[in-house]
This record gives C-alpha cells, structure tokens and sequence, in this order.
C-alpha cells in the first residue's frame, strides 16, 4: 500500500509549468517562494523561511489532491492556476493581508506587463524584457533597440544583445588557432578578401555559428578583422577557406563564446559602452566612445581635425582636444601678416560642429577643450564659461603640470611664466596663487573649468618613451587620458549582482564570480578593438598599437547597501580599495593569457612594461603587505609573456547603462535615496530599490516616511523614525562631506590604471577656499583629475529632489579616515595650512557665515590688483547673478526633462541622455 502511494505521489510531480505566451518551462518552486516573500513584505511580514514553507504546503497539497489530473492531464498548469491557488494557501493560513498584498501584486504584475508590451510594440514578452525593469526598456527602446525607416522599434533587448554577443564573437572565430598564429608570417590575397565588401547584401544571414546568423554587419566585420590580421601574415588560411570553415559549422565551437558575452549582459552583471551597445551588429558599427584629437598650430590641421570631430560625432563618440598648441590671441601670424584670435575661437568651431551633427544622430556629441596652465589665454580659458549659453557642447579643463605645482606650493617664489607655444618664450609672469584662485572662483560659479593633473597622469605612463611623449588631453569627462587619434572602448561590471545571502539573511560579496566576470569582460572589450569599425583611419592604427581599453564599475552604492557598509567610513574604504585592486589585477591577468595565445599590444617591445613597470600608483605607494595580490608574479608574467592592453581599467560615467541595470552610478553614492517627481497624471515618489526593501522589511515603508525624506534633501539623516543604522548605511551624496569624496575617488584611483570619473559634490555654502582646498587634495591625493559641482553653481539647476517644504535635519563633517589619513600622509606645508580649516569641527552657523565672509573677502580684492598680467576681475566674473530659477533649467534635449549632474556629465534620469559619451 505504502509502495503505491509513493508511486502515485510521484506520478504527480508537477513537471511544467504553461507560460502566457503558451510556451512550455521547466517548474520552479523557488518563483512560488519569492512571490509569497514579496507579498509577505508588502505587510510587514518579510520571512524567508516562511515563504519557503508555505510554497512547499502549496506543492505537497496540489500533488497529494486530484486538482493537477482534473485539470491538466499532462501534469501541466497554467501561471494563472498557480496564482490562484497561492491566493487560497495564503487565506487558509490566516493570512488574509498578505492574500490581499499578492492579489494586488498579480494586478500590478499585469498592468506592466501591459506597459512593457507598449514600450516595445509587442503582443508577448521574452524572459529578457520580463527581467527589465520599465525605465530600462524606456531607455532601450529610446536610444538603443534598432528601427526601421519609419521609426518602428525592429528588435527587442534580447535581439540587441544577440547582436552585439555575436559581433564580439566573430574576434574569437579570427583568432581560431586553427586559422591564426600571431607568430606567423604567411601569405594570403588581401584582394580575394576585399571582392566580398560588395557582396555584403548577399551574405546577409547566410553564414551562421551555431544557430546565430550573421547580419550583413556581422559578415562586414568579419571581412574587415581577417584582412587586418592576415596584412600581418597572421592568418593561415584564405578567406574562402574561412567562410567554407564557418558554412560546414567547424567553427560552431564559438557559440558558446556568443552565449558567453550574451549571459554577461543579459544578466546585468557587466554592459559595454554606448556605442557598442547602439552600433554593434548595425551600420555605424562604431563601438568605442572615447576619442582624443590634436590641434596642431596651423590651418590644415586645424580644418582637419574639425572634420575628423565631425565623423567620430556622427558615429557617436565624444572627443578631447587640448588647444595648448595654439598661438594666443594677438600673436603674428606670418603667412597673411594678420594676428592669431586664440584657441578659444577655435573651440567655437568644434562647438558649432557638435551643434549640427547632433541632429541628425542618437545623442549629443561632448567633448573637453584643455589649455595647459602655462598657455598666455589661460585667464580668458578659466572664465570663458561663466557666463551661460557660452561653449555648451565643451566639458573644460586646466592642464596642470609639476612646474605649475611647484610654484604654488614654494614659500618664497609664486612667479609662474606663460610662454607663447610657438615661439616657447615667455610672454609675462603671473602670480600662481592668483591663477589657482581664479580657477576656484569660476568653478566655484560656474563648475567650470576642471583641471587635469598631467603630472599625475604620466608619473607611471608605461608607453611615454614608446609614444615620443607624455599624455596631453583626455575624453569629455576625463576619466580617460589617451594620445592624438586614439580611442578607447569602456565597459562597466554591475557590483550589485557579486553578493550571496548568507543563512541569516545577511549578504556577502562573491568574490570567486566577480573574478570570473572581470576576465570574461575584458576578453569582451579586447575583442571590441578588433571588431570595431573606426570613423577615421589614423584612430584605426594608434588604437591598435596600444590596445588600451577602460573595464570599470557601477552599483558601488547599491552594493554597500546590501553589505550594511557605509561609503565614508574605514571599513567602506577599505573594500572598495580591494575591489579596485581586484578589478585591475584580474583584467591585467587575463590580458596575458589573451596576449600568450593573440599576442602582446604592438608597442610592448617599446615600454617601460619590459622592465618590470605598471600604471599602477597603488602597486608603488601602498606597502606590499597591504597589497591583496601577488603583483610581482604577475609583473613577471607581463615581462615574458607580454600584455595584451596597454592599460586595463577606467570608470567612466554610466549614467545610462546603470539606468538599464536600474543601479547607481560609477563609484558615485546616490544622490539621493527618495525624491519627489511629479507628471501630468499628478506625483509619486522614487525611492532606491535596496533602500525600499530595507524600509518594507523593516515595517517603514509609508508614504509620510517617503515625504518626510524626501523633504530632507533625499537623505534619511536626523529623521527619528529611521534606526540608527540605517542612517549610517543608507548615505547620499549629500551626506558625505565634499572631502570625503575626494577621498573615495583616491582609494579606487590608487588601482585604476587610467582615471576616474566622478563629482566631488559641495553644497551650495561652501566658499571659493573650499573649492581651491578640494584641487590641493585631490593633487596631494594623486588623482588624474578633479570636477567640483557646488550645488546651484550651473543655470541647469540639478534635479529639485525635495519637496515644497524641504528642510535639512543635518550638518556633514569629514569622516574620522579621512581625517587620520591626512594626518599620516599630506605633508606638503602650504597645502597643510590651506586644508586645516576644514578639519575643524564647526556647525551649520559657523559654515553659513563662513561662507558669505569668504566670498566678500575675495571680492575685496580683484587678482589685477595683484597680478596685472591678468585681464579680467573676480567681481567682473560675478556680474551674472548666480541665483537659479525654474526658468534657467537646462531642459533635455532628448525628452525635455530637467537635466541632474552626476559624474562630471548632465544626465537625465527620465530618458537616460547624457553629455559625456561613455554612458
């Protein structure tokens, strides 16, 4: 009798489960647990064990009754069926609210699904558009998923990410070792290769690996990454024994390497960046978004590098100039007897370019305009932005180098000389101070300009000698510094998804799966080189001399919440510096064993990496018993082997890529964890989704939290209701003092071996001291570069994110790290004395008429009475009020939204538009 139940019972096991769109799956008990948990929740009743308890009653009764034969002969349900009967289970527990909770679940369940379909133009959804949340397809579906000539949404994100999987796959298939040896020095006709660019549309989704077709694209590329490798004698085989290879399905081994990448982005653990994501697999089939030119000082090459803009905007990139190169304004120019008008009017021409090829593409071309410190138009280059509506589509900087440092830190001498750069003599000296204190001043007004720390960035450049010279200009947002006509392909791992829930429910971070997606990642962006098709051929052949890619992060805040780590705080700091270690070590690891098999970038041979160097600062400046990794072996690996990327790791803005991912920004914290927004159907309010868990879980969730935060500038700081540890946790942007923030960009830039983007956020009471403080730091502290946004500084007011009536419950203090490490290591004496204000521990009064004397001291005293050599007053540069109303908000140009500043870049957290081209 036993023995019959038993066979009975499992006759019963619920094998399938029948989707909406009638498709047949595998069923998962773990989906009737998570639902039951988020109804649990929704009431205050979050139990894990007890959701896991009543899905397993829920399957026990549904196997030992006669429902699943009386419906479903072939042990299948329905979705519904399995709804409905939760809805009972609940009820006859005694669960009455929590039956309500999921009944309304279900309904909300529908009515996005409603919504997605809309978005997408679809009548069913695949499991990928079921795993993106609703902003992420708004932002897909706006600027990524592909369309017809009519506008009409032609693929949906699973297609998107096929495409893109399978483009970086076709690098795999050239580097076959069946069909190439980097050794090698055969012979193959480049001709008989280049008949097939004219049979593009012939082989439009002929050859397929796996069962992946490739578009006519995919097929281009192809044609395009053979010729490259066999002009070097690397391939073995002609191009007709590689397309017979792929027609009789000898090369199908790489599907798994196209399931690969598709995985790493479906399952949002790391995105490439934008153009990759726009271009892959389509017509443009320009994939990085990092471009620096140069300006020669002579006409021919200044219209060509206008031109060359031009094409690198319409593909989608973002531009870095440095125009130090330029005669100043009022220098002879010989060849029409007439005189120079100065770098920053040609800076009007690439701004005007970007104007016009924006109208016609996806997004906003961006671009940096840097003058070094020396150059005689420096003051007009500091202040040229100040007044609105001046150089809009121009992120500016100041080059700084060791001589400029120099002068500022010496006591006795601060006489600094700007030098024509054609002649190389010097035209007048300045005062530096003087210099340093303008550039705060129209920061502190304006946000512009930044500076870039060339001392900093080339002090471990291990390719100064090989490329004749040091590193002079940078990307739009500075995170990545490059040479003339070279670009840079950047991609960005979500941190969020490296975490495990332990036993008690607590998180920890997998550190096993973080290193296996860093090196599938960057075998990702290596392969984009290849791949790539460049908008102008000079950018083709240095890209590849250096191989340099830029593998970075976002999700940092939304990580530290789930681990209950602070951002400011030691222990904060302390692992965001390891995961930098890790990212940089493991992407350096996997490029030699890509570089063992594909070989090592063409300029190895030519660099300090033959000796033993990295572009590491951290491997240098941090004792080796605090390093987490063997660098020594692995340097010693590089040494003989070589490397296959000249430089490895960069964070760049992800302003729309953690918008698809729904996670915050780079390393930035949040900058804020509830704000209001209000549309035409009336308000509501957006609350970061780990912070809403925590509210829910812990019983807090209600709209009169929700206003009362938001009320508090985003920030759960000085509000009784919330626990005290979820003050200390659950921090913003705001929250953190601005030199904390310096802090934090120091600790990920020790072992980053390009640069970082982020914004050193000040409120609006800081004084032009502070921010001249915040460039003493952030070069003490040996960062790249530096972007200072205070708070109403810019007419584009960011974001309102409080309600109508705000107040803030609290004051900010640099943390006590911050504090001892300053004390242990910033020993220069000037910069000592000009930082120990900040250290004191003051109130909000204090700050407040700290503020406005600073201000009134400065105006008291204009830097021409001082400096002569400079042109222009700090009272002339606030002749514009610098007051901001709703009126002066920089609209998106995209949605006609309000634009925020996150990352040194305008954003818009509506439709995902960004002014910086990495994101």
């Amino acid at each position: 009798m036993a023995e019959t139940d038993l066979r009975e019972s499992k006759s019963k096991t619920i094998l399938h489960i029948k989707k909406r769109n009638g498709t047949i799956v595998d069923f998962e008990q773990s989906k009737i647990s998570n639902a039951i948990y988020k109804a649990l929740v929704a009431t205050g009743k979050g139990d894990h064990d007890l959701a896991e308890l009543l899905a397993s009653k829920l399957v026990n009764k549904i196997i030992k009754s006669d429902y699943l034969e009386s419906i479903h002969k072939d042990h299948v349900l329905s979705v519904e069926d399995v709804q409905d009967m939760v809805e009972s289970i609940l009820i006859e527990e005694g669960l009455a609210e929590t039956a309500k909770a999921y009944i309304l679940y279900r309904h909300e369940r529908r009515k996005l699904r409603e919504v997605k379909m809309k978005i997408l133009n679809k009548k069913d959804l695949d499991e990928v558009d079921k795993s993106l949340d609703v902003n992420s397809l708004r932002v897909l579906s706006s600027r990524y998923l592909l369309r017809d000539n009519n506008g009409e949404i032609i693929e949906g994100p699973k297609q998107l990410f096929e495409r893109v999987a399978i483009l970086v796959a076709i690098s795999d298939v050239i580097h076959d070792p069946r069909i190439f040896d980097f050794k090698g020095h055969y012979s193959q006709n480049l001709s008989e290769a280049e008949v097939y660019y004219k049979k593009l549309d012939d082989f439009d989704n002929k050859l397929k690996i796996g069962g992946y077709y490739l578009n006519k694209y995919h097929f281009e590329s192809l044609i395009r990454s053979y010729i490259d490798e066999a002009r070097s004698g690397k391939m073995k085989v002609s191009f007709k024994d590689l397309l017979r290879l792929i027609a009789e399905g000898q090369m199908n081994s790489h599907v798994n390497k196209i399931l690969e990448y598709y995985n790493l982005m479906v399952s949002n653990e790391f995105l490439p960046n934008t153009p990759t994501l726009m271009n892959a697999g389509a017509r443009l089939g320009q994939l990085s978004a990092c471009f620096v030119l140069d300006m020669p000082d002579d006409m021919y090459s200044i219209m060509k590098s206008s031109t060359d803009a031009a094409m690198i905007f319409k593909s989608g990139g973002g531009v870095g100039i440095n125009y130090s190169d330029l005669r100043p304004e009022g220098d002879i120019v010989a060849s029409t007897s007439g005189v120079a008008s100065g770098p920053t009017s040609f800076m009007q021409i690439i701004d005007s370019i970007t104007d016009v090829v924006k109208q016609g593409g996806k997004r906003r071309g961006a671009n940096m305009g840097i003058l070094e410190s020396w150059h005689p138009d420096i003051e007009k280059f500091i202040t040229m932005k100040t007044k609105p509506g001046m150089y809009e589509n121009f992120n500016v900087s100041v080059g700084i180098w060791s001589d400029f440092w120099q002068s500022l830190v010496n006591k006795e001498d601060h006489k600094y000389s700007l030098k024509n750069p054609r002649t190389k003599a010097t035209m007048k000296n300045i005062d530096s101070h003087q210099l340093m204190e303008l550039i705060a001043l129209s920061a502190w007004k304006s946000a512009e300009p930044g500076v870039i720390f060339f001392d900093n960035i080339n002090k471990y450049n291990p390719c100064i000698n090989a490329k004749g010279g040091p590193l002079r200009a940078t990307n739009p947002c500075g995170e990545q510094s490059l040479y003339p006509y070279e670009s840079c392909n950047l991609g960005s791992i979500n941190l969020s998804k490296f975490v495990k829930r332990k036993a008690d429910g607590m998180y920890e971070f997998d550190w096993p799966k973080y290193e296996q997606s860093i090196r599938k990642a960057t075998r990702f962006l290596d392969n984009i080189i290849d791949v790539n098709k460049y908008p102008v051929e000079e950018i083709d052949v240095n890209t590849k001399l250096t191989r340099r890619i830029g593998l970075g992060i976002m999700g940092i805040a939304d990580l530290l919440f789930m681990l209950r780590i602070p951002y400011d705080s030691k222990e904060g700091y302390e692992f965001m510096s390891k995961l930098a270690e890790t990212l940089s070590y493991f992407s350096m690891d996997e490029s030699v064993v890509i570089a063992k098999s594909r070989g090592a970038f063409p300029l190895f041979e030519k660099t300090e990496y033959k000796n033993g160097s990295v572009p590491l600062s951290g491997y240098y400046e941090i004792p080796k018993d605090l390093h987490c990794y063997d660098w020594d072996s692995l340097i010693g690996k590089i040494k003989t082997y070589g490397i296959r990327n000249s430089w490895t790791t960069t964070i760049a803005p992800t302003g729309t890529l953690s918008m698809i991912s729904d996670v915050s920004n780079g390393v930035e914290p949040v900058f804020a964890l509830v704000f209001e927004k209000r549309v035409t159907v009336g308000r509501f309010f957006y609350t970061n989704k780990v912070f809403e868990n925590a509210l829910k879980e812990n019983g807090l969730y209600t709209d009169e939290i929700l206003l009362k935060i938001a009320n508090n500038y985003g920030s759960v700081r000085g509000i009784a209701e919330i626990p005290e540890w979820m003050q200390r946790v659950f921090v913003t942007a705001i929250d953190i003092h601005w030199a904390d923030h310096i802090m934090a960009q120091a600790v990920w830039q020790k072992w980053i071996s390009n640069a970082i983007a982020k914004t050193i956020n000040m409120p609006g009471d800081v004084t032009v001291e502070d921010v001249k403080c915040a460039y003493l730091l952030a070069h003490e502290f040996g960062l790249k570069g530096v972007t200072i946004y205070r708070d109403g500084s810019r007419n584009e007011q960011v974001l309102h994110i409080t309600g109508d009536d705000r107040e803030k419950r609290f004051h900010v203090a640099p943390s006590k790290y911050l504090r001892d490490f300053v004390k242990a290591n910033v020993n220069e004496p000037y910069v000592i004395e000009q930082i120990s204000p900040i250290f004191r521990d003051y109130g909000a009064t204090e700050q407040k008429s700290k503020a406005n004397e600073g201000i009134d001291i400065l105006l008291k005293s204009d830097i021409t009475e001082t400096s002569p050599s400079l042109g222009k007053t700090k009272s002339e540069l606030f002749t514009n009020s610098i007051s901001t109303t709703e009126n002066d908000k920089e609209a998106c140009p995209v949605c006609k939204n309000f634009l925020i500043i996150t990352e040194g870049c305008n954003m818009c957290i509506e439709c995902g538009f960004s002014s910086c081209g990495a994101g």
